[in-house]
C-alpha cells in the first residue's frame, strides 16, 4: 500500500489496523468460496495487515489449506509476524517481487481504494494466481456526492486515493484482463454492531431498502462494499 496507508495519523486513528472487523470478513470470504465451490489448497492476502483475516480463514477453510500474507508496512508485520504457524507464514514485502510466486486464490481485501496505481497492480498480480477474490468499498453514492465532504474525509482519515461504484469495479477488473464470476454485497455498516445511536438509527432504511432494491439502495445511501471473485 501506499505511504498514505501507513502514516503516523492512520496508525493513530486505527491502532488495531482493523482487527476487530476480520472475522466478519473472513466470513463473506468463506460465502463467496462455498458458493462457487472453489476448494483452494493456497490462498495469499495482498496487504494483510494485522494478519487477521488470515487467522479466521484457517479456522474456517481445508485444514490442508497453506496462506500467505503479503505486507509492505513494518508496522503492520509486527502485528502479524505474531499469527504465524505451520500453515500460515507472512513475508515484509511486494508479492510483485516474487517470480514464482503462484497461488489459488489471492485475495485484496479492501486494498485497491489505497493504490496510487491500481490498474497497473491489477495487470501487474494477474498471473500470480487462478482465482482473485476483491472486496472493494462502493463509496460513490447519491447521497455522498450530494454531501460532497466525505470524499475529502475519506482521503485524510483513512488514505482512500479512489472511490468506486460496481460498475467502475467491474470495468477496471475488464480492463487489466479479468473475468467475474461471481459478485454480492456486503454492508458492515449494516451487519456488525454500531458504536453510537446516531449510527444505529441511520442503517435502519438502509437495510430497509436494501432488501426491497439492493442496487437502488447501493446506489441512492452508499455504506456498502462489493465482494467479487474473478479469474
Amino acid at each position: 500500500m501506499e505511504d498514505q496507508y501507513v502514516s503516523g495519523e492512520y496508525l493513530r486513528k486505527h491502532p488495531t489496523w482493523h482487527i476487530e472487523d476480520s472475522p466478519w470478513k473472513a466470513m463473506q470470504i468463506a460465502k463467496i468460496l462455498a458458493r462457487n465451490r472453489v476448494q483452494p489448497k493456497t490462498i495469499c492476502e495482498i496487504g494483510c495487515g494485522a494478519g487477521e483475516i488470515l487467522t479466521q480463514l484457517q479456522m474456517r477453510l481445508d485444514p490442508r489449506c497453506v496462506f500467505w500474507g503479503y505486507e509492505i508496512s513494518p508496522q503492520a508485520f509486527e502485528f502479524c509476524k505474531t499469527r504465524a504457524n505451520e500453515r500460515l507464514h507472512f513475508k515484509l514485502g511486494e508479492i510483485r517481487e516474487e517470480e514464482n510466486a503462484f497461488f489459488d486464490v489471492i485475495l485484496m481485501i479492501d486494498l485497491l481504494e489505497h493504490l496510487e496505481d491500481y490498474l497497473g497492480f491489477l495487470r501487474e498480480i494477474r498471473s500470480k494466481s487462478r482465482y482473485k477474490i476483491l472486496h472493494i468499498p462502493l463509496e460513490i453514492s447519491a447521497q455522498a456526492v450530494l454531501r460532497a465532504h466525505p470524499f475529502s474525509k475519506w482521503r485524510t482519515s483513512v488514505g482512500h486515493l479512489h472511490y468506486f461504484t460496481r460498475e467502475i469495479a467491474f470495468d477496471a477488473l475488464k480492463d487489466t484482463g479479468y473475468t467475474i464470476l461471481d459478485f454480492f454485497y456486503t454492508a458492515s455498516s449494516v451487519d456488525l454492531q454500531t458504536p453510537t445511536m446516531k449510527a444505529y438509527l441511520a442503517k435502519i432504511p438502509r437495510k430497509l431498502l436494501f432488501t426491497l432494491h439492493r442496487d437502488f439502495a447501493v446506489r441512492l445511501l452508499g455504506g456498502f462494499s462489493l465482494m467479487a471473485l474473478a479469474k
